[in-house]
């Protein structure tokens, strides 16, 4: 099942990729130099731009309007749970990291993206254009 997903180019990124091409934002994708390897990266001005799916990286409780993490899953708990939490983890030590080198980090959630992508592409132009 987890080989079948997709973790780059899917429908949120290139939604919100199209939306900042059609702006004139020029970027590089899935920058494998750049720690974290994020979705969107614009060297210039040192700005990482992460599309987070919701499941993988611990928003769909949230979502769904659940009280936590665990109640997402009625079976095997044990596996997924931990597993997402430390993708959470990874995420937020990613951003740190990034951060402390200097770098302007984006990340948007990949419903939202899909909801309102001309939204998402504000929030990453307003922080390129530095307003």
């Amino acid at each position: 099942m987890m080989a079948a997903v997709k973790h780059k180019d899917s429908r949120a990124e290139l939604a919100l990729r199209r939306e900042l091409h059609a702006r004139g934002v020029r970027y590089r994708i899935h920058a494998r130099d750049v720690l974290g390897c994020p979705d969107i990266v614009v060297r210039k001005r040192r700005v990482a731009v992460f599309v987070d799916g919701d499941f993988w990286h611990g928003n769909a409780h949230n979502r769904r309007g659940l009280k936590s993490l665990e109640d997402l899953f009625p079976s095997n708990k044990e596996f997924w749970v931990p597993k997402i939490r430390r993708t959470m983890e990874r995420d937020r030590e990613v951003t740190a990291e990034l951060r402390a080198n200097g770098w302007q980090v984006v990340r948007l959630w990949e419903e939202d993206v899909l909801e309102a992508p001309m939204v998402a592409a504000d929030t990453v132009e307003c922080l390129l254009r530095g307003s």
